[in-house]
């Protein structure tokens, strides 16, 4: 009988299970540190805990045993050497960019990308001096394009973006050279897609989302090198978003059944895109396994699977789109993404809202546009719900 191969490199979604688990001893539950402090053995050894990286019993804001215990889980599933967590997306967001810019300096980022990180870039960004060409991400070499040697620091990506559904080919991203890579991956997950594998130098999720997976955890975190995560983990300290120990034991408990919910989230959503695909109510259904989709092939061969989400745009505009929200009955009207209950919401008014007419309407946010994250529900029992939803706007036109 031919013996195991001890080198063998484990599957992610064997990697989603046995990944972060050595701060819990024996348990199979991830173990509570609760504390915000801890007592050092004098002078010398509290000195020592205060200058060293992450020290892991000094003070929660540096490190938390079960705060380490998630970030070396993701870690392991991005193919990472070290990974930081965050109190949320925007924290992750904000931490990284202040890291490692200053005032001068320059940043290019895709226009489509989640609102939030649009306000950041506009708002505070330029504020502080920081300045940021917007390129469109689905036009191959725009990003190289805009960066200025020696003062661009960071190009920020983000695919699928935020609600379209946009891509951004990976490697085009790895294989810029100059400033640092970040590829906000939230929407794919780390069981999606692996952005460092492409040679990107970060990948950043809003974890509140498909990673953590139950609306019960508010979570940020980013994967890299380990000395790029260091130098990031040093301005974190001063920022102080950190990320909570309960909402971190809430992520690894989310991760151990990653693998499946992303799994049937996705068969079900490529299942209603297609089922949706051709309704008279319906102008567009964006979804990147959809063979309609402008970058159908990208998506083939730089992911997993075809993500959790769709989008829609109704025929009708705002008053379908209301008609459409009233109806459901499955479904829920709730901006959050990744969880185990199917929830729908208008980006035009909710989430995107804050966008300039321009921007939403580069972006593609239009009035009719919903966007759709896929649950765990069965699959025939959305597909009713929003069929039946569809009627009201379909008769009205």
């Amino acid at each position: 009988m031919t013996s195991p191969d001890a080198n063998r490199s484990l599957r992610p979604d064997t990697v989603a299970i046995t990944a972060g688990r050595v701060a819990s001893g024996s348990s199979l539950a991830p173990a509570l540190f609760a504390t915000t402090t801890w007592e050092s053995d004098g002078l010398a050894d509290a000195n020592r805990r205060a200058t060293g990286t992450r020290a892991s019993q000094f003070y929660s804001r540096y490190a938390n045993p079960t705060v380490r215990s998630f970030e070396e889980a993701v870690a392991a599933l991005e193919g990472a050497e070290d990974a930081i967590a965050f109190a949320s997306g925007m924290g992750a967001i904000a931490t990284v960019i202040l890291a490692l810019c200053s005032s001068g300096d320059h940043i290019v980022a895709q226009k489509q990308l989640y609102a939030g990180t649009l306000a950041f870039l506009q708002g505070p960004c330029q504020r502080f001096g920081i300045t940021t060409t917007f390129v469109d991400a689905r036009e191959p070499g725009s990003f190289a394009a805009a960066i200025r040697p020696g003062k661009t620091m960071v190009v920020l990506a983000e695919t699928p973006s935020n609600p379209r559904l946009d891509l951004v080919d990976l490697d085009e991203i790895g294989g810029l050279r100059g400033p640092i890579t970040v590829v906000d991956s939230t929407l794919a997950t780390p069981l999606g897609q692996q952005p460092l594998a492409h040679g990107a130098h970060l990948s950043l999720h809003s974890a509140t989302k498909g990673i953590a997976g139950h609306n019960d955890a508010t979570l940020g975190v980013v994967a890299g090198e380990r000395e790029l995560t260091d130098a990031i983990w040093a301005y974190s300290v001063l920022h102080g978003a950190t990320a909570s120990p309960f909402d971190a034991l809430n992520g690894l408990r989310g991760m151990r059944t990653l693998a499946v919910r992303t799994r049937q989230q996705a068969e079900t959503a490529q299942f209603l895109a297609e089922s949706l695909y051709n309704h008279p109510a319906i102008a567009a259904v964006h979804h990147p396994g959809l063979p309609s989709h402008p970058q159908f092939d990208l998506a083939k061969r730089q992911m997993r699977n075809a993500g959790t989400l769709l989008s829609i745009d109704l025929a009708g505009g705002r008053p379908a789109a209301e008609r459409f929200l009233d109806a459901i009955q499955v479904a829920r009207v709730a901006t959050s993404l990744g969880g185990p209950e199917t929830l729908i919401c208008h980006p035009a008014t909710s989430t995107h809202a804050s966008l300039s007419p321009d921007e939403a309407a580069f972006a593609g946010v239009s009035a009719g546009l919903l966007r759709i994250s896929v649950g765990l529900e069965d699959a025939e029992d959305l597909l009713h719900d929003l069929l039946g939803a569809l009627t009201p706007a379909k008769s009205t036109d």
